[in-house]
């Protein structure tokens, strides 16, 4: 008898862990795609990566997080292609990554590897895929762009991000997750 209950222990763990990560997906799409105005190109302010904050407290919101990056990014408007598409991903996961390890020293350390993560990848690709046909790509416009998307990065985590956090501390919401 007791295999059993461990293994129903561990199937809803394995539940818990695929449902909260498919809503946190959702949500990001769902954040995201209706804001495609101000969600993607050189000044992007994603409501959704509020959600960055997620992983700080738990390893398990990486997935969610990270396949809503790319369902977002795929579902674009603008369609950037697959170097946004996997580009933007790869710096959604990356920055989830180590904002769980950092955030294990400290919750706000865990804040600073999305706004210099994306700043990096994903504003250091962005001038290239804005770019007009037949002009050239100078190292201002990519600092630029990288200071644009760490910037409005930074913003929402501040505005949106720090707030969640105190009540996801304050609610005890952080140990809920997978």
């Amino acid at each position: 008898m007791p295999d059993r209950s461990i293994r129903q222990s561990q199937n809803r763990k394995r539940i818990k862990f695929i449902v909260f990560n498919g809503i946190v997906a959702a949500l990001y799409v769902v954040f995201t795609a209706p804001f495609a105005n101000i969600a993607y190109g050189p000044i992007q302010v994603r409501i959704a990566e509020v959600m960055t904050v997620f992983p700080i407290f738990s390893w398990g919101m990486i997935p969610g997080v990270t396949l809503g990056c790319f369902i977002a990014n795929l579902i674009n408007p603008g369609n950037y292609g697959p170097v946004d598409i996997i580009g933007g991903t790869l710096a959604t996961l990356i920055a989830g990554i180590l904002s769980y390890l950092l955030g294990k020293k400290s919750v706000w350390l865990g804040l600073i590897p999305p706004v210099l993560v994306n700043g990096i990848i994903v504003g250091g690709y962005l001038p290239f895929l804005l770019m007009d046909q037949g002009s050239t790509v100078t190292v201002q416009a990519v600092l630029v762009s990288m200071l644009s998307v760490a910037g409005s990065e930074a913003v929402l985590l501040i505005v949106l991000g720090i707030p969640l956090i105190l009540v996801m501390e304050k609610t005890g919401l952080k140990n809920k997750l997978p």
